[in-house]
């Protein structure tokens, strides 16, 4: 069993790779890259474009890199609250199954820019722990 000290280095040093992580798979120009593959395909996905018709996307697709730029600790994210931003989503009936297609076609964005799939798993992980907050469960 890891002592205490064990554990806290453990931390540090994952926190140290999420940050060291926005760099290492190319930074903004990336993230961006990968945002815009991830909405041509949910435009594309039957099961997923209706929760955004009548959206501004380009403001979207802005927003959305903000976000993923803050979770992997590249940059501040000034957009809405993400459960606040979700809510017309959620009034029209989004689920956990719609939330798991957003995250494989996300994951199939990263990979075909290039993102490693041990770096992209990391990545999935810091998105799937917002699956509460945006469906406010």
């Amino acid at each position: 069993m890891p002592r205490y000290g064990e554990i806290g280095i453990l931390l540090i040093g994952e926190e140290t790779m999420i940050e060291d992580l926005y760099d290492l798979i190319g930074g903004q120009n990336i993230i961006e890259a990968a945002t815009k593959i991830f909405y041509d395909k949910v435009s594309q996905d039957d099961n997923l474009r209706h929760f955004f018709e009548k959206v501004d996307m380009m403001d979207l697709r802005s927003r959305q890199s903000m976000f993923v730029s803050m979770l992997l600790a590249g940059r501040v994210y000034t957009g809405k609250n993400i459960r606040d931003a979700h809510a017309r989503s959620r009034d029209c009936g989004l689920t956990d199954a719609h939330f798991d297609l957003f995250l494989q076609h996300f994951r199939a964005a990263l990979e075909e820019v290039g993102v490693k799939p041990e770096n992209a798993k990391i990545i999935m992980k810091r998105l799937e722990s917002k699956r509460g907050t945006i469906l406010d469960t």
